[in-house]
């Protein structure tokens, strides 16, 4: 369903959905389709009830008796698409309703976004146009993408909790600017953010930060619940503005399964068990089909997020102890730490990455995006179970590591002549040196992965 209910008798659904009945239905509906109305028409209200408390988290502009407008999908990935098809058909129809071409639309972005992004992009035809990075600044620049706007532009893509960084993108500035331009061109170009990582965080430890539906060019929203949504995996959300932001010719109502039923997704079946949020509430886990019991309480999901900043903060401290790493992440955003090694050297963050796999750790290196490619991170994202503990067992890990790579001659050295090693040490400057070791892990890891598939 699309549509969200209003306000709800929070005492009579905690005393309705308490612990044994809730993991009972949990594994009951292991095996179920989600569009199995005739046994579980229930959880068609409940998805209802967490489009509507999803939307008012967002400070969407409802009355206390409106719905919110809204859909659970399968992940963020689906929710983008949905909502960069409702941008499309938006923008085509009031293009074709003013007499011009409505052949050519675009999104702007940062070339930070995720994967998903050019995904929709090129599966449905739509220009990507991004803006580049520069070394020390990993998110799309609002002056610069409001440069790139245009009249075939159907929308701007901010992120809340950039998958390199976890950065936070300027969503305010980049809304005021937009408002300038579009008064002073009359087009009515608006945002879309992608709060996969970020919709579940800012609310509750960053709440005066204005990213939302406060802002009036932001018309959608996804947020991945199996994030910092603390469910199962499978479980993302798109909520909209207002009813207005999604064509209704992009809904589709059924009857077949015993009643109205209006549907917006790529796919149509699904886990039920998707619905089924696991929260954290003092000290135990309660099992509800709702998160909204513990977004209207408040202290749940805010101890959580405060905790894994916490710890976030002690893995960082722990980090630039060492003396031997940057920090590129910052302290605002999604709890992560993401690191690169200081100076010019012919170890890498690959190696650090590949080494720590002995210890149990699954540490990511990569490089960044263009215009940044030349430097490489290693990150370590902070989860609701990762403990202080652990932050402080792997910056004694990464130590032992450090240690090791310094008695070791580079892997790339070892594999050139003594004569040819020197002349590259006294030709090559500093990038080009890195971007050599960088190619050469590159290659090392792909042929480590040959036998991988699509995924």
């Amino acid at each position: 369903m699309l549509d969200g209910s209003p306000r709800l008798n929070l005492a009579s659904f905690v005393t309705t959905w308490m612990e044994p009945e809730c993991d009972k239905l949990i594994m009951d509906s292991i095996n179920k389709n989600y569009v199995d109305m005739d046994e579980y028409p229930v959880t068609t209200e409940l998805q209802n009830r967490c489009v509507n408390m999803i939307a008012r988290l967002f400070n969407a502009p409802l009355g206390d008796t409106e719905t919110a407008m809204g859909v659970g999908t399968v992940g963020s990935s689906e929710a983008i698409m949905l909502a960069g098809l409702a941008f499309k058909r938006n923008w085509q129809n009031k293009r074709k309703a003013e007499g011009k071409t409505y052949d050519k639309p675009n999104i702007v972005t940062g070339a930070n976004v995720q994967v998903c992004w050019e995904k929709f992009a090129r599966y449905f035809e739509v220009e990507l146009k991004e803006i580049k990075l520069s070394e020390g600044y990993y998110v799309m620049d609002p002056d610069k993408a409001v440069e790139m706007v245009d009249e075939n532009t159907i929308c701007v893509a901010a992120i809340l909790g950039s998958t390199l960084t976890g950065e936070f993108e300027d969503v305010k500035r980049l809304n005021d600017l937009l408002v300038k331009k579009n008064d002073a061109t009359g087009w009515n170009t608006p945002i879309h953010v992608d709060a996969a990582s970020g919709g579940f965080i800012a609310p509750f430890i960053y709440p005066e930060l204005e990213w939302d539906f406060r802002l009036p060019l932001v018309k959608s929203i996804n947020v991945s619940g199996h994030k910092y949504g603390l469910v199962y995996a499978g479980i993302g959300w798109v909520v909209w503005r207002t009813q207005q932001n999604l064509p209704d010719e992009l809904i589709f109502h059924i009857n077949y399964l015993g009643a109205d039923q209006p549907t917006f997704t790529l796919n149509f079946s699904k886990g039920i068990s998707i619905f089924q949020f696991l929260v954290r509430i003092d000290p135990n886990y309660c099992s509800v089909l709702l998160a909204h019991t513990s977004w209207l309480r408040g202290t749940g999901y805010t101890n959580v997020m405060e905790n894994c900043r916490e710890n976030m903060l002690v893995l960082k401290e722990g980090i630039e102890k060492t003396e031997r790493f940057n920090i590129v992440s910052k302290d605002v955003g999604v709890p992560l730490v993401a690191f690169s090694l200081k100076g010019q050297s012919f170890h890498s963050e690959f190696e650090i990455s590949e080494m720590l796999r002995r210890f149990g750790w699954i540490v990511p290196a990569y490089t960044m995006p263009a215009d940044a490619q030349h430097i490489t991170v290693l990150r370590v994202v902070i989860r609701e179970d990762f403990s202080r503990t652990l932050a402080e067992r792997l910056v004694a890990d990464i130590l032992k590591v450090l240690h090791e790579l310094d008695t070791l001659p580079s892997k790339i050295s070892r594999k050139m002549g003594a004569e040819d090693f020197a002349n590259v040490k006294r030709k090559k400057v500093k990038r080009e040196k890195l971007m050599e070791v960088i190619v050469g892990w590159r290659k090392f890891v792909k042929d480590r992965k040959k036998m991988n598939g699509v995924c």
